[in-house]
């Protein structure tokens, strides 16, 4: 082993973070890595921008990760592989074994993209995706976007759409008018969730937010030119440049599974299963924030900090983010309620939609096979580039056999990796 450290955290979001932050303030001395694949640190929540300096809240918590002495950033790395004692991580310049005494698990989550007629045309993101491209500096100014979809991701990423030059022509959501009025009216448990949605809208002024519509196709040619909408009670195509469409966030378990921690429940939102403070069922493996089940910047944030505490030994004096923990959960609780999708989502795709980017596969070619491992040997669908991280969560949700199995590598590798680390591939 090349380097071993006291606590190895995986994922620099919110909850990573935290876990760095808690682990190297709980005891004295600690040497903790921070490990992430971006070369900075923030993750998708908290995404460098190139235009926009960060929240405070950000700003503040990498300050007090910088303070710690005994915290190395590992930029640009990726964890590829695992074993029960070390992680196997790749930067751009070489590869090697890192050991842990403590491993926390804050690898976040993504997009649940479901496949409609025209979904892979240039032009059609997700709409986290279409956040990343612009704080990174993808040209938008004066662009016509439309955002669909459900949950309150579309109105960050409208927002931010729109402090980049887009023109934002309107945002649609897939629930109804009538629950997005209950959900409303129960935010005044979350005062904090009222003005933050209060301040979007605000950015978001003169902007239609549209309940009960839903995109049904994209059309183009070498791209994207015009979306096809249905409801409430009409159905119409608007001309757009491009369509940031998203269904959620699903739980990334991928690590998780490769060291044997217990995940439930099966398919699209399965997540890390831990106790009250954060552990896994693997001894000195703990999870917080989204792998834990989505749960938002709030929850990671508390979760993140427990685990690092507790994967410290510094297990006294927790109610408070335990507390904090539960408030946030009954939130999350209360989004899956209101935000449940319609099942016309998971029906939209027709049979020559292409179900697996990456291995050009559509839906047809399903047809017949009961179980995922048919669908990987009979159609190559979830051995793409992606390994089956957007067409697995899509088929899942879609009530269809997907591709399962999780090994090394979790991520396309150098050859030199392969030869020069010892990493196990079947």
């Amino acid at each position: 082993m090349a380097e071993r450290y006291d606590v190895v955290v995986i994922g620099a979001g919110p909850a990573g973070l935290a876990a760095t932050a808690a682990a190297a303030a709980a005891r004295q001395g600690a040497q903790v890595a921070l490990i992430d694949a971006q070369a900075h640190p923030g993750g998708q929540v908290w995404r460098r921008d190139v235009s926009h300096a960060a929240p405070s809240p950000a700003r503040r918590l990498l300050a007090d990760v910088q303070a710690q002495p005994g915290v190395t950033w590992m930029a640009q790395s990726q964890v590829v592989a695992a074993e029960r004692d070390a992680v196997l991580v790749e930067d751009p310049r070489r590869a090697d074994w890192v050991a842990y005494g403590a491993l926390i698990l804050a690898t976040g989550a993504r997009e649940l993209l479901l496949p409609f007629p025209g979904w892979t045309l240039p032009g059609v993101t997700g709409a986290g995706g279409l956040q990343a491209l612009a704080k990174q500096g993808w040209p938008l100014q004066g662009r016509r976007v439309v955002v669909a979809g459900s949950g309150p991701l579309l109105l960050a990423a409208a927002a931010t759409a729109r402090r980049h030059g887009a023109h934002v022509l309107g945002i649609h959501e897939q629930a109804v008018r009538s629950t997005m009025i209950r959900f409303a009216g129960g935010l005044w448990r979350w005062p904090a969730k009222v003005l933050q949605a209060a301040a979007l809208r605000t950015r978001l002024a003169g902007v239609r937010y549209q309940c009960a519509s839903v995109v049904v196709a994209a059309h183009g040619d070498d791209r994207l030119r015009e979306i096809e909408l249905d409801g409430p009670g009409v159905r119409r195509r608007v001309a757009c440049d491009y369509l940031a469409i998203g269904y959620g966030l699903v739980p990334d378990v991928r690590l998780a599974q490769m060291l044997g921690c217990r995940i439930e429940p099966e398919g699209a939102h399965a997540r890390v299963l831990v106790d009250p403070e954060q552990r896994t069922s693997i001894a000195n493996i703990y999870a917080a924030g989204e792998a834990c089940g989505i749960g938002g910047l709030d929850c990671a944030l508390a979760e993140g900090a427990i685990a690092g505490r507790v994967a410290t030994g510094a297990t006294a004096g927790l109610d408070g983010l335990m507390r904090r923990r539960k408030h946030a959960r009954a939130f999350a609780a209360r989004l899956r309620e209101c935000f449940a999708l319609d099942a016309r989502i998971r029906a939209l795709a027709d049979p020559d939609t292409l179900v697996c980017r990456c291995e050009d596969v559509p839906l047809r070619a399903l047809e017949g096979l009961h179980d995922g491992r048919s669908v990987k040997l009979a159609t190559r669908c979830g051995m793409g580039a992606c390994q089956g991280r957007i067409c697995g969560s899509a088929l899942a949700e879609m009530g269809l056999p997907a591709p399962v199995g999780q090994r090394p590598p979790l991520f396309p590798v150098r050859l030199t990796t392969l030869g020069d680390t010892g990493l196990p591939t079947c």
